[in-house]
């Protein structure tokens, strides 16, 4: 019934996507390019028929109908196809070179002839000699020689802060050689210390990072602030300063940038961090040891800074394979903090 209507009246249909007409000779034809329709006398009364469905109008005698589609040329919408790709390889390729290059800087990773169980041993060691010295060995020699807490000037707690780090980290480099001695002779890049290399301009820009710390700081202790309860104390280092002691405040200071330093890099930097390096990429063990780093201060208004600065620093050790740019950076950083008390 359709197709009889179609065939009785003039159809205009401009809603229609696609459309067919018979392109017989002498009939009116429309191209793509014009869209001129030609009127042809023979057509009685001036009657257009439009097939209307794919099978109609379509015989031996008859060509094939011409289709009339309402669409960008192929060729542009392939050109712009081919753009959006090239642009997309181009953000990915952009994206995989800028990712290799960092890794590239970063460096390789160590070879590690221990296992797992030989890395927990040694920071479960460690971890237990330095509470053990700190709670216990050094308060009681204190006390047997004649000496309590209460009674220590500023002096006398400098000294004992000074006896106890430095015999953390004799105790702490007494573990690894105990325990790494079945692996001796270590490769070369294992505790490597050496004033060769370009690592200058390495350590300058890690001091550059200095500020950005400091915010971090900052934002930890807004993220995580002290309770109201919590009763605010000076360390016995901020204690020194307001008294201007001279002579506790340069006991101090050898703490802070010469001792703390060179144990604490040992540990995380010098064992660590290469160790993870077996089970894990360079740049993840950067990130899991200076977790560890931060963690081993013992301060959660400070784990941010920390972890940024153990990332800092173990960038600098990973590119160097020295331990003393990394001792550098670490002592300077303490410096900036210990002068930035005494304003």
């Amino acid at each position: 019934m359709f197709i009889s209507c179609c065939s009785q009246y003039p159809v205009l249909a401009p809603s229609l996507s696609k459309f067919r007409v018979p392109n017989r000779p002498g009939t009116f034809s429309l191209t793509r390019s014009s869209r001129i329709f030609e009127y042809n006398p023979k057509l009685t009364k001036n009657k257009w028929k439009i097939s209307c469905f794919r099978h109609e109008g379509v015989s031996p005698e008859n060509p094939k109908p011409v289709y009339i589609e309402h669409f960008l040329p192929e060729e542009l919408v392939q050109i712009k196809f081919d753009k959006s790709s090239a642009q997309k390889r181009d953000w990915k390729y952009t994206f995989k070179e800028a990712a290799d290059a960092i890794l590239r800087a970063i460096g390789s990773r160590w070879t590690v002839p221990w296992t797992a169980e030989t890395i927990l041993q040694v920071m479960l060691l460690w971890v237990a000699a330095f509470w053990f010295i700190g709670s216990w060995m050094v308060p009681f020699a204190a006390y047997m020689a004649g000496f309590s807490k209460e009674s220590l000037k500023f002096r006398g707690q400098a000294l004992v802060s000074l006896v106890t780090d430095v015999t953390e980290g004799l105790a702490g480099i007494v573990i690894l050689n105990r325990c790494l001695s079945q692996f001796h002779p270590l490769p070369s890049d294992w505790f490597k210390f050496s004033l060769r290399g370009k690592w200058l301009f390495d350590v300058a820009l890690g001091c550059l990072m200095f500020p950005l710390v400091n915010r971090l700081s900052q934002f930890n202790l807004n993220l995580l602030p002290l309770m109201p309860s919590t009763p605010v104390t000076l360390s016995s280092v901020e204690q020194s300063i307001l008294a201007r002691d001279p002579v506790a405040m340069a006991l101090y200071a050898i703490v802070v940038s010469i001792c703390a330093p060179v144990w604490e890099e040992i540990v995380f930097r010098g064992f660590l961090l290469p160790s993870l390096t077996k089970y894990m990429p360079v740049w993840r063990a950067i990130l899991v040891s200076s977790v560890f780093f931060a963690l081993a201060h013992f301060n959660v208004q400070r784990m941010l800074p920390l972890i940024f600065l153990g990332m800092v620093m173990g960038v600098v050790f990973t590119r160097s394979r020295n331990l003393l740019p990394s001792m550098l950076l670490h002592s300077l950083w303490n410096g900036f903090v210990f002068l930035d008390l005494m304003r």
